[in-house]
């Protein structure tokens, strides 16, 4: 083969170009997949994670993509817009709580949430400990102990008018001695206010012993009953599209801020180095199959996405275009012409 001429250079360059889109459709390229696959998983039985990739190139791509990379202000807008139209799909009125969360599923989160005794016990406490529960115990005795004083004792019920005598005389001495009435309110919330550790303390002791596991099981479990035939548009009633919204911004306003968190970088090593420790020495396969991801889920999903999608690109020019611009860089070296040549 004497000659070289560029005609001949093109010839093969077009020819390749020819064989290779014909092997990127219908069987040949579904036949070609399966066999990657193959060999993929073939390897995959070998190379372990860490030949792969290493936890700190992990830790790179969260650091790039998870917390530093800037999100468009249209994040949020479209996040909101995307719940507004899933909270008024027509799914919502036709769905109950029930068929999302099975009364079985439900008595089994309860089960493991009365596990968290401790929790409970110190969420109680902290309630008991706040000055607005404390200000609430206050008021309520404070108000039923006049109510009863005045209006509901013994003597005033069964001595018809002896109730409204008493507000009489409330009335009299109030007006005989100005001040007697913030004077006996005033004694009274002295009172209080040096009994009220005690309440609380009793009060504490009281929910302690009252809200036992059997309790809290069949409150909970009644109040399931009562809400499991509810929709979930029912459920969602008052929630409007506007304070969805607002909701879906506050939500993007924290994750901007949590993910550049010491906390979050923190429970990000644990994922990844645990990740490692586990799987980083051992093949890779042995991840996968940890995971549920067998050959015949890589293959269907890779027909049912990845064939759809070369199609479209194979239709619209991209893989010819693609192909002269990968392959028309070697026909045009002088490798390609010596070759040629001889």
């Amino acid at each position: 083969m004497t000659q070289s001429t560029p005609s001949v250079a093109d010839a093969l360059f077009e020819a390749h170009v020819k064989h290779e889109l014909s092997a990127l459709k219908g069987a040949k390229l579904t036949k070609f997949l399966e066999t990657e696959v193959d060999e993929l998983l073939h390897h995959a039985d070998t190379i372990t994670l860490e030949q792969l990739v290493s936890a700190e190139q992990v830790m790179g791509v969260i650091r790039r993509i998870v917390v530093n990379m800037e999100l468009d202000a249209g994040i949020p807008e479209l996040a909101g817009e995307m719940a507004a139209k899933v909270t008024s799909a027509p799914v919502q009125a036709e769905t109950t709580l029930g068929e999302i969360l099975s009364r079985e599923q439900a008595a089994a989160f309860v089960e493991e949430t009365l596990e968290l005794r401790q929790q409970r016990e110190r969420f109680i406490a902290e309630i008991m400990a706040h000055p607005v529960y404390q200000e609430l115990v206050s008021n309520v005795v404070y108000h039923g102990l006049v109510n009863y004083l005045y209006e509901d004792n013994l003597l005033a019920r069964s001595v018809p008018g002896v109730g409204s005598m008493m507000k009489f005389g409330k009335k009299v001495a109030n007006k005989a001695v100005p001040g007697l009435d913030e004077t006996f309110e005033r004694r009274i919330k002295a009172w209080l206010s040096d009994s009220l550790p005690g309440l609380i303390t009793r009060s504490e002791q009281f929910l302690q012993k009252a809200l036992t596991d059997d309790e809290l099981r069949d409150s909970v479990m009644a109040a399931w009953v009562s809400l499991e035939g509810t929709t979930i548009a029912e459920l969602n009633e008052g929630m409007g599209d506007v304070r969805l919204q607002e909701f879906v911004v506050l939500g993007y306003e924290f994750w901007l801020n949590f993910r550049k968190t010491p906390y979050f970088e923190g429970c990000a090593r644990a994922v990844v180095d645990h990740l490692y420790e586990k799987y980083g020495s051992v093949p890779v396969i042995d991840l996968l199959q940890d995971l549920g991801v067998t050959r015949e889920v890589i293959v269907t999903e890779l027909k049912e996405l990845a064939l759809p999608v070369v199609d479209v690109l194979r239709e619209e020019g991209y893989l010819e275009a693609l192909l002269r611009r990968r392959l028309g860089a070697f026909y045009r070296s002088a490798a390609a012409k010596k070759l040629l040549a001889e």
